[in-house]
């Protein structure tokens, strides 16, 4: 198990000097901005989902709006010119 006094001494001068000198309310500050960018992640994830099954419904309603115009004309008679 590693000492809890060496545990981060690999870490930068910089950020050792930045954790140190954090006050109580910029932890919980800090917490609560990582639960934030966690959920736009999610809500980003799911707005792409919805934006590409809408452009695929989109594709397939006009695909399907094709074949039924070919569809009808293979019943329309041929008028002759």
């Amino acid at each position: 198990m590693t000492n809890a006094a060496h545990r981060f001494d690999d870490l930068p001068e910089k950020t050792k000097d930045f954790l140190t000198n954090l006050r109580e309310e910029e932890i919980d500050t800090l917490s609560d901005g990582i639960r934030l960018v966690g959920a736009i992640r999610t809500v980003g994830t799911f707005v792409k989902w919805v934006i590409v099954g809408l452009i695929g419904i989109f594709a397939g309603i006009v695909l399907f709006g094709e074949s039924v115009m070919k569809i009808l004309s293979w019943f329309r008679p041929i008028v002759p010119h």
